[in-house]
């Protein structure tokens, strides 16, 4: 009996610690194989895109930039984040209050013991960080911590 219950549970607790966010999405609307993800993005980029990692704190592009522009998917191009939304959070990452509405799907992660919401892009599925509720409070009370390298900027035009 407890040799079951010692077999058993290792393996529960094993199973629940795994995020969903890079499991096969069918509603995903860019669907690519693993090679051709790998031939497209550098090592870091696939790293984070599609196995969930994180870059170092502090050392991504787009952690001090301020411009005026929009912030697409590296991995497809879709708009996630606009830099009005965009604040300095002081985490070493570029931190957003809020995301273009649909372009950002959200899953559960409990890969380090305990559950945060992993945010991904709707359209690749592509792992682009966490939102956490620890924003500013006079916005959305929401934070939406992004590795750099899953984004790339896209300048507004200044005639527009």
């Amino acid at each position: 009996m407890f040799k079951k219950i010692f077999i058993i549970l290792p393996l529960i607790l094993l199973l629940s610690c795994q995020s969903n966010a890079q499991k096969t999405n069918s509603e995903a609307k860019v669907q690519k194989t693993d090679a051709e993800w790998r031939k497209e993005l550098s090592p870091t980029e696939y790293y984070v895109l599609r196995e969930s990692g994180t870059e170092r704190a502090f050392s991504g592009e787009y952690n001090k930039l301020y411009k005026n522009g929009v912030y697409h998917c590296k991995g497809c191009d879709t708009p996630l984040f606009k830099s009005e939304h965009k604040f300095d959070s002081g985490t070493g990452w570029p931190s957003f209050d809020t995301a273009i509405k649909g372009n950002v799907g959200y899953d559960t992660d409990k890969n380090l013991g305990y559950t945060r919401s992993e945010i991904h892009c709707n359209v690749c599925n592509g792992h682009l960080g966490h939102v956490f509720n620890d924003g500013p409070k006079k916005t959305t009370g929401k934070r939406y911590c992004v590795n750099s390298v899953s984004l790339n900027f896209h300048p507004k035009e200044k005639n527009n």
